[in-house]
């Protein structure tokens, strides 16, 4: 999976997301990313955004510091 579909679903959940209070923005998206994505996009997240996270939203940084 290359880093662009990683950023393009990561930045979808988070949009989805968006409108919620901040707090329940971040476990909706820790919670679905956790979920439904297989540990191996997980992993590539997770080397993503110790790269840099070039392009992921705030929201998706924050919540893949934490999964």
């Amino acid at each position: 999976m290359s880093h662009d579909d990683i950023i393009r679903m990561a930045n979808e959940i988070s949009k989805f997301f968006s409108a919620y209070p901040h707090d329940e923005a971040l476990k909706g998206v820790q919670s679905h990313i956790h979920d439904y994505w297989d540990p191996r996009m997980r992993r590539a997240l997770k080397a993503y955004v110790a790269e840099g996270g070039k392009g992921l939203s705030p929201l998706v940084l924050e919540a893949a510091a934490q999964l």
